[in-house]
């Protein structure tokens, strides 16, 4: 594996990680407030049942004559009157309200007997024990042979905003990883950006010292005797260096818009690698006869067509065919660069464009991660893998929006 591709594996192996780590902290507070729920629900249900329990042993000793029955009521009622918090309905067999206790009535009313109750209370109570009735939190119990009671309750307050709260915790959790995952990527990327502008910016100076001195030496050579044919050749390369330079040196910084027809970029990229591949690759543009305008920094994008070009020229065993078209499509402009190579596995067409992601042995893998900041971060539009089947051939497409 080459050193590239292991610092490509290296951070998507940090990236996983660190989303394994978060979902595993979510879920283990999840599953601690899930348990605090549950006992917390457990709790109120034997409680309940103690009240059952109280109600029942009060109408025993209320139907007994000892003498200790009064102490016994007082201690009963004690512990039914403990009750603050768990609104409850006592019925009979028959659905008739006996008791409620903790209950919000739309009417204020200070008697738990039904028999005070307003009519508006009233049906508040029916309706709550209607939906009570259809839930599990219910105990039944036998005050008198053949005579039972149906003891319903809601969770308490607490219980309730307990029970929402993993669902808050969730989204808060779930927004804190999110908030600290796009300002790490955010400071990633601000720092990258930086490396961007310096490196550009320290290889344009780097080049323009050799530039000139050739240049200069370039006004010497006819003197020397060098036949014009080959000073012609010499100039286009010093022209196309200077050209390089001046690339570099926009990559630094915002470049300047203008409107451009694009036909005449793609035509001037495609001539200048035409007669730079092999004889046995052909490199047919089609532009069209409609005019393509858009804002764009014609040196930048000339620069996005030779990388793309000959990216395709490497993906191909020294034959094979380039494509480049052009057109109109959804009020957009759009360019496509077929060839007809080894193809790209579709788990590879976004890692394409990651820094440093090459299949070549020579090659830093930089040429597609600067043809999307162009085309993306300078020019407003896209560029990805429209389609590529391995030993078929790649698809790249450009969209970029309309000059108005």
């Amino acid at each position: 594996m080459s050193e590239a591709r292991l610092r490509l594996s290296l951070r998507h192996f940090g990236r996983t990680a660190f989303l394994v780590t978060a979902a595993a902290v979510v879920a283990m507070f999840l599953w601690v407030s899930d348990g605090l729920v549950r006992d917390l629900s457990r709790q109120e249900r034997e409680r309940m049942q103690v009240w059952a329990d109280a109600t029942r042993e009060m109408v025993r000793v209320l139907s007994d004559d000892s003498g200790a029955a009064a102490i016994d009521v007082d201690f009963l009622l004690g512990i039914i009157e403990s009750n603050t918090t768990i609104p409850v309905l006592l019925t009979d067999d028959a659905g008739n309200i006996l008791q409620h206790r903790n209950f919000r009535l739309p009417e204020q009313c200070d008697s738990p007997a039904p028999m005070d109750l307003t009519p508006a209370n009233e049906l508040f109570l029916q309706r709550k024990l209607a939906h009570l009735s259809g839930g599990h939190n219910v105990i039944d119990f036998e005050i008198a042979p053949g005579i039972r009671q149906h003891l319903y309750y809601e969770d308490s307050t607490m219980l309730k905003r307990l029970s929402y709260y993993p669902y808050v915790q969730l989204i808060v959790m779930l927004v804190f990883i999110a908030v600290v995952y796009f300002a790490v990527l955010s400071t990633k990327k601000a720092e990258q950006n930086k490396v961007w502008v310096g490196l550009s910016k320290e290889t344009a100076h780097q080049l323009g010292t050799p530039i000139s001195s050739l240049m200069a030496w370039m006004e010497l050579l006819p003197d020397m005797g060098v036949d014009p044919d080959t000073m012609t050749e010499l100039n286009k390369d010093v022209q196309r260096l200077s050209s390089i330079a001046s690339r570099f040196s926009k990559i630094g910084s915002r470049p300047q818009m203008e409107t451009t027809d694009l036909r005449t970029v793609i035509d001037g990229a495609a001539g200048y690698m035409a007669t730079r591949v092999s004889g046995r690759i052909s490199l047919a543009a089609r532009t069209g006869s409609e005019p393509l305008p858009v804002l764009a920094c014609a040196p930048l994008f000339e620069w996005v067509m030779e990388n793309l070009i000959k990216n395709a020229v490497d993906a191909m065993s020294g034959t094979g065919s380039i494509t480049v078209t052009a057109g109109r499509a959804a009020g957009r402009a759009y360019i496509e660069v077929a060839d007809t190579g080894k193809g790209i596995p579709r788990k590879n067409f976004k890692a394409v464009f990651s820094p440093g992601f090459t299949t070549k042995k020579r090659g830093w893998g930089l040429g597609l991660t600067l043809a999307r900041r162009i085309v993306e971060q300078y020019h407003d539009g896209r560029i990805y893998v429209k389609c590529s089947t391995p030993g078929v051939g790649t698809t790249f497409r450009i969209d970029l929006p309309l000059a108005q």
